[in-house]
């Protein structure tokens, strides 16, 4: 009896110190992003009536976020991970993405010191090539508001590959099918997914390769979208596509930080201006520990068009803690020719109208 128990008592030792060594071997993260924000802007329409309201596309700084994010130990140097992230609107709780419930991220994959392999719904290079570079990010004043597709750079059915080595980090992505949803801008363009009678329909591939340093950095990226039947943005075959290459650079110094960079685009859905640069170059400057000022300029130049459409922005943050922030913005926007762009992504202009605009709202990181 007493050799049962005990044996039984070592099953249970031998059990508990499993899991620890799975615990220890395995973790996942709970993390996200609380941004919300009141505006106003002028010449909302084309009769020129001024709007207030709460942007719908996620917050002033940062798109409002929930994540989960984990790993595995597999041994030797390799990690099973994965990453699971939730985009949503905190102005009506409403999905964002198009009504994704993992519209941001969505993929599993490996991890060595030769990189990273992951398959799902992953970020491509021209978006990650973005980082550090583009002062203001995806915020509701920002590049977006001039390029919709540089802050929503994902793509579904994808293949990604991203390694860092000595301050070098190459990358690349490689799409079945971009897209599978009509809804949601940037985030749902209508191409519908894998075909098995077209190898070029609705495919997406982009590559990065970008160096970093302690004070500055450069980087590289393409990507080019094939079309389909139906898709969005002109481009409905697959013998029409949008490309863009984008070459940047920033810099640190004392309590500066500088970047800036342009984007060449040539989108073969439009048939008058299928060729574009956009420009742009920002600064942030940290007064105080809690208080940063920062501004952009940008211009979104057509080839053979007057409807070139420039942007101006200035923005002020105070850091309640490392978590925690309230931030205000203004900014302007010239719209030459008939140009509609809006100053505030996912607002609206008249067409060749300027506008005016003011957000303020708070940040809340977990």
């Amino acid at each position: 009896m007493k050799t049962k128990k005990a044996l039984a008592a070592g099953a249970a030792l031998a059990a508990m110190s499993l899991m620890g060594i799975a615990n220890a071997q395995t973790s996942v993260n709970v993390y996200g992003i609380m941004d919300a924000a009141v505006e106003y802007y002028t010449n909302s329409n084309a009769t020129g009536d001024s709007l207030w309201r709460m942007p719908s596309l996620g917050g002033g700084m940062f798109p409002s976020r929930i994540g989960f994010k984990g790993s595995e130990d597999l041994g030797g140097g390799m990690s099973a991970i994965f990453t699971l992230e939730n985009g949503f609107t905190p102005d009506t709780g409403s999905l964002g993405q198009g009504g994704r419930l993992f519209g941001r991220q969505a993929w599993v994959g490996l991890s060595s010191p030769y990189g990273q392999l992951t398959l799902g719904r992953n970020y491509n290079m021209i978006y990650l090539s973005s980082f550090d570079v583009d002062i203001f990010g995806p915020s509701q004043y920002g590049l977006g508001s001039l390029d919709a597709a540089i802050p929503n750079g994902r793509s579904d059915n994808s293949i990604a590959y991203k390694g860092t080595f000595n301050g070098f980090t190459v990358g690349a992505t490689y799409s079945l099918g971009r897209d599978t949803s009509a809804a949601g801008g940037p985030a749902g363009t209508n191409c519908p997914g894998e075909s098995a009678t077209n190898s070029r329909e609705c495919r997406e591939w982009s590559t990065m390769l970008r160096y970093d340093a302690p004070s500055w950095g450069a980087v590289a990226a393409y990507g080019r979208l094939n079309g389909g039947p139906n898709a969005s943005g002109g481009i409905n075959s697959a013998d029409r596509s949008d490309s863009r290459l984008h070459v940047a650079g920033y810099a640190k110094f004392a309590s500066w930080k500088v970047g800036g960079g342009v984007v060449a685009r040539n989108n073969e859905g439009s048939a008058t201006t299928p060729r574009s640069n956009l420009y742009y170059v920002g600064a942030a400057y940290r007064l105080t520990p809690q208080v940063t000022i920062d501004g952009q300029l940008a211009k979104l130049d057509y080839r053979d068009s007057p409807n070139d459409s420039t942007q101006l922005l200035l923005r002020g943050i105070y850091d309640f803690s490392k978590r925690t922030s309230g931030y205000v913005a203004v900014g302007r926007i010239n719209n030459g020719g008939t140009a509609a762009v809006a100053l505030s992504a996912g607002g609206s202009v008249g067409a060749g109208l300027s506008q005016t605009g003011l957000i303020t709202g708070i940040k809340h990181a977990f």
